[in-house]
């Protein structure tokens, strides 16, 4: 195990720690997703931290980041850039789009249109923004931090479940207790915002998440991520399962997750930490299901618990 990066680690969790109060569980699964290649949707109301824990994760990782607050006027080209007529050269001149930096906060992308939702997931799947046929890269690396209002919020349109696949997990930060909220309000006293400190660089982190792809999987591994997602196609209770690109998410999970508990190789307890978040977003229950108040996540649990545990 390259104990220089499992340090790093360690000292990203402190840093963003000490900005976003009570949030550990949460920021541990979001920079998981980060080491495995993915990007993170964030399920909650507004005034829970989501914006201060993008801005932390970016100052901390050592990243450029945008944000971009999502409401039903905003176009696609907004996000990957346009041509600009130049009079001094007499030539038309590209403008980069808020896509064009390394984390990229999407504000409440359930907020926008459909096209412009549309635009933001294809760059997310390509890594790159094509505009009148020339296409440019995204600077490496590039994560996108989406967040959404909960369902049913004034304004919004839900994502369809092909978008949502796109994300490798799906959060929810939740109220902060008593204590964490009074550790927040003493925090606010100072009218501005405490930069946090450059753990890493955006080439280290780079190179972090080279090293936990390399991370060894036995074939009982992927045999039993396989199954799960077998399990979930079969159920009464979902009428879409776990896709190909969602077992792929639950193996990136899995290694990100060995990775953080120190270990390079992956053992069961890894997927099972990791498989509700990654997939839970992405299965469809059936009608009356929810009515009865039984969640995506409950079934998912379920469906794991089925499936006979492989011994290394």
């Amino acid at each position: 195990m390259n104990t220089t990066y499992l340090e790093n680690t360690q000292n990203i969790l402190a840093e963003i720690g000490k900005t976003v109060i009570g949030k550990q569980e949460v920021i541990s699964k979001i920079l998981m997703a980060i080491f495995a290649g993915g990007h993170v949707l964030i399920e909650d109301i507004p005034g829970v931290g989501k914006t201060t824990l993008a801005l932390t994760l970016a100052e901390v990782l050592g990243l450029k980041s945008n944000r971009m607050q999502f409401t039903p006027d905003v176009m696609p080209s907004d996000l990957t850039g346009f041509y600009m007529y130049n009079k001094e050269t007499n030539q038309f001149e590209y403008r980069s789009g808020a896509v064009m930096c390394n984390l990229f906060l999407a504000d409440e992308i359930n907020r926008t249109s459909p096209k412009t939702q549309s635009a933001l997931l294809q760059v997310m799947e390509e890594g790159c923004v094509t505009v009148d046929g020339v296409s440019r890269q995204l600077p490496q690396p590039f994560v996108v931090l989406a967040t959404q209002n909960p369902y049913g919020s004034i304004g919004t349109q839900h994502l369809p479940e092909s978008q949502l696949d796109r994300f490798m997990i799906c959060l929810t930060m939740g109220y902060p207790s008593i204590d964490e909220e009074v550790e927040i309000l003493k925090g606010k006293q100072h009218a501005e915002r405490i930069h946090s400190r450059q753990i890493i660089t955006a080439q280290e982190l780079v190179a972090m998440k080279e090293y936990v792809r390399e991370i060894h999987v036995d074939d009982s591994i992927y045999r039993y991520i396989a199954q799960i997602a077998q399990e979930s196609r079969k159920t009464d209770k979902l009428v879409q399962g776990i896709s190909p690109r969602g077992s792929i998410a639950i193996l990136g999970m899995a290694k990100a997750h060995a990775f953080m508990q120190g270990r390079n190789y992956v053992i069961p307890s890894d997927v099972k930490s990791v498989v509700a978040d990654t997939v839970a977003h992405r299965v469809v229950a059936k009608q009356g299901l929810h009515v009865k108040k039984i969640t995506n996540t409950e079934i998912v649990q379920e469906i794991v618990s089925k499936v006979a545990v492989p011994k290394i």
